[in-house]
C-alpha cells in the first residue's frame, strides 16, 4: 500500500514538473501494483476456494479416503477435502506460527466445527519434512501455498519425499504453489511418481 502510494505521488510530481516519460512509467507501475493487490485480495478471499473446489471435485474421490494437508493453516483446503470424504479422514499438519491471518490450531478446529466436518478432521503440530506418519497410510496428499516457505531446496525436497512416502500405492499428490513447481515435479518423478501434470491454476489464482 505504501509503495503504491509513493509511486502514485512520484508519478504526479514528475508529470507536473514536465518529466512525462518518468511520470507515465511511475503511473504504469502504480497501476500494476493496484491490479496485483486486488488479485491477491481476491485470491485470499475467494479465488483459492474456487480453485481448490475445482481441483478436489475433479479427483473423483470415493468418500472414504484419508487425505493429508501439508501446511494446512486455518483449513481452507483441508475442510474442502473433508466435505468430500464423509467416510474418510482429513488430517492437517502445520507448525502453527501465528501471523496476521490468525493461523493457529484452535482457529482451524473452530472452522471445522462451523463447516460441519469436525468429526472427520484431525490436526497435528508437525514439520512437513518429518511427518511421523506410517508409510503407505494416506490416499491423497494436498498442499496449498506452503512448501515454498520451507528454508531451502533441501527442505522442500524432503517435504516432497515425505509426501510420497506416506502415500498408499496408487495414491496422489496435489500441490499448488507460487514457485519451485518445476523442481517439485522433478522430485516427484525421482521419488517414483508417474503421470505428473504441471499447469497454471488460471486467472482465479
Amino acid at each position: 500500500l505504501l509503495l503504491c502510494a509513493a509511486t502514485t505521488i512520484f508519478a504526479g510530481f514528475w508529470m507536473l514538473s514536465g518529466h512525462n516519460a518518468a511520470g507515465i512509467g511511475a503511473a504504469v507501475v502504480a497501476a500494476g501494483l493496484v491490479i496485483a493487490g486486488l488479485g491477491i485480495r481476491r485470491f485470499s478471499r475467494k479465488g483459492k476456494f474456487e480453485v481448490w473446489a475445482r481441483i478436489l471435485s475433479g479427483l473423483g474421490l470415493r468418500g472414504d479416503e484419508w487425505v493429508l494437508d501439508l501446511g494446512c493453516g486455518r483449513g481452507a483446503v483441508l475442510l474442502a477435502a473433508a466435505k468430500l470424504i464423509p467416510r474418510g479422514r482429513a488430517v492437517g499438519v502445520d507448525i502453527w506460527r501465528a501471523d496476521q491471518t490468525g493461523n493457529c490450531m484452535q482457529a482451524t478446529l473452530a472452522n471445522a466445527d462451523v463447516e460441519g466436518v469436525a468429526d472427520r478432521v484431525e490436526l497435528h503440530t508437525r514439520d512437513m519434512t518429518d511427518l511421523e506418519f506410517p508409510g503407505e497410510s494416506v490416499d491423497l496428499v494436498v498442499s496449498s501455498l506452503a512448501i515454498h516457505n520451507l528454508p531451502g531446496n533441501a527442505a522442500r525436497r524432503a517435504a516432497i519425499v515425505e509426501a510420497v512416502r506416506v502415500l498408499k500405492p496408487g495414491g496422489r499428490v496435489v500441490i499448488a504453489d507460487i514457485g519451485f513447481t518445476r523442481r517439485y515435479a522433478a522430485w516427484l518423478r525421482q521419488s517414483g511418481m508417474a503421470g505428473i501434470d504441471r499447469r497454471s491454476l488460471g486467472w482465479r489464482a
